[in-house]
């Protein structure tokens, strides 16, 4: 079946729903989207409940994406569980153990019992593969999936008589232009351990951890202070010692300082698309790929997803689940996908998605905007390249942006930090597998 015609029949069902009028059913979603995301989550949840009569899904904010995933937990050992949760990527581990012990419905095997048209085919392979079980198997639904790509202030660039830096190197020399320039920080930087280890080392083949990331079992060591990656941390630390790096907080704090001017060069989120385009009022902002290091490989091989996924809870009656099914059926149609990448800049999950988003002449218009999925994309993923499941890594993350903001106060070297990071990491490794 090709996605198309899984469109059209799933669309062809959620109006079956609606033949059958009755007590609407509540369908309660979890999630971590505040501001102008959060609107748009509702968004969805009204068209869908427009769409048919037979259930309404409510979606509820819990926080940021560590507070939601901590209240689900928490939620169904105190049998208050929603039906759907979004839990960010670097969940995953988390959520599959949870899975062993009877608490998450696998969406591969809701779509089966609900009997809801569902082609796993349709997807990304590099969202998809980052959530599915050994046997390809999709256990949770990608929803938000992005990728870091570089910001950059166009305007002051094209002042300056400035190329795009396609290299580290490059990124150094142009820093130390814009700082002469006058601009304040010239190069910056979000989700640290996401932009400057986790996808340095896929972007350069090398690395996160042993047994391919983790994807091959609980017993995986962390392998991040290897010489590339304490290289990199390094350099990054001169930087800030040159006044070429100012260091802006763990996630999204820094933004403000792009949005502002006084950085040049931003790497976070490729989904900072919509804030970008109406909070950007001063120049204009360019999009381009990760810088590469050329002293560790000549060509990049891809980046890797960040974001979140839905994960269904057991716990609730067999009809309920049929809601539940027909909601991400509803999620996943081409029309669903691209508006919501066209206005987020989050990557469209679906084929089908991404040919709808070409068809509308979405890319020409507005450059750049197909940068992450050129990333994904760029080779087959590799071992070192498909992404990380590391159990309890909420708290390595943790670790590592303490480690960091150790490097950036000049308290410790690249290479003291790093073996820190590994050597605490890995105890919350051996942690989570003692009880897994």
């Amino acid at each position: 079946m090709t996605f198309k015609i899984l469109v059209a029949a799933t669309a062809a069902s959620l109006f079956a729903l609606s033949a059958h009028a009755q007590d609407r059913t509540e369908i309660e979603f979890w999630h971590a989207m505040g501001g102008a995301l959060g609107e748009r989550v509702d968004q969805f949840a009204i068209d869908f409940n427009a769409l048919q009569d037979r259930f309404t899904v409510v979606p509820v904010y819990q926080g940021n994406y560590t507070e939601t995933m901590t209240a689900a937990i928490a939620g169904f050992r105190a049998g208050t569980q929603p039906h759907i949760v979004q839990v960010f990527e670097v969940g995953t581990a988390t959520m599959m153990a949870a899975a062993g012990n009877g608490a998450i419905y696998p969406v591969h095997q809701l779509m089966e019992d609900t009997g809801v048209a569902f082609d796993e085919a349709s997807y990304l392979p590099a969202v998809i593969s980052y959530y599915s079980d050994t046997d390809g198997n999709l256990l949770s639904l990608p929803f938000n999936s992005s990728t870091p790509v570089m910001w950059y202030n166009r305007t002051l660039f094209e002042e300056n008589n400035l190329e795009v830096p396609a290299t580290w190197d490059e990124v150094v020399n142009v820093s130390r232009v814009l700082r002469d320039a006058g601009v304040a920080s010239p190069f910056g930087m979000g989700w640290q351990s996401w932009t400057q280890i986790e996808n340095f080392s896929a972007w350069h083949d090398l690395p996160i951890g042993t047994l391919e990331n983790g994807f091959g079992g609980t017993a995986t060591e962390l392998t991040i202070n290897n010489p590339g990656v304490v290289g990199h941390i390094q350099r990054l630390a001169d930087m800030a010692e040159e006044g070429l790096f100012t260091y802006g907080g763990r996630r999204g704090d820094s933004a403000p300082m792009f949005v502002n001017g006084d950085t040049a060069m931003w790497i976070n989120s490729s989904a900072y698309y919509g804030d970008f385009a109406n909070d950007i009022t001063e120049f204009e902002f360019g999009i381009a790929q990760l810088p590469l290091d050329t002293s560790l490989r000549d060509t990049p091989q891809n980046s890797i997803i960040g974001g979140a996924t839905l994960w269904v809870l057991q716990g609730h009656d067999a009809a309920e689940y049929e809601g539940v099914a027909a909601f991400l059926a509803f999620l996943s149609t081409a029309e669903q996908q691209a508006n919501w990448a066209e206005g987020t800049g989050y990557v469209p999950i679906t084929t089908a998605a991404y040919d709808l988003m070409t068809e509308r002449g979405f890319f020409d218009a507005n450059p750049g905007t197909d940068t992450a999925i050129i990333q994904l994309s760029l080779n087959q993923p590799t071992a070192n390249s498909r992404g990380l499941r590391f159990g309890n890594f909420v708290q390595i993350r943790d670790i590592i942006n303490e480690e960091l903001e150790a490097v950036w106060s000049g308290q410790k070297t690249a290479e003291e930090a790093m073996n820190a990071a590994v050597a605490r990491g890995n105890v919350e490794l051996r942690r989570f597998e003692a009880a897994n």
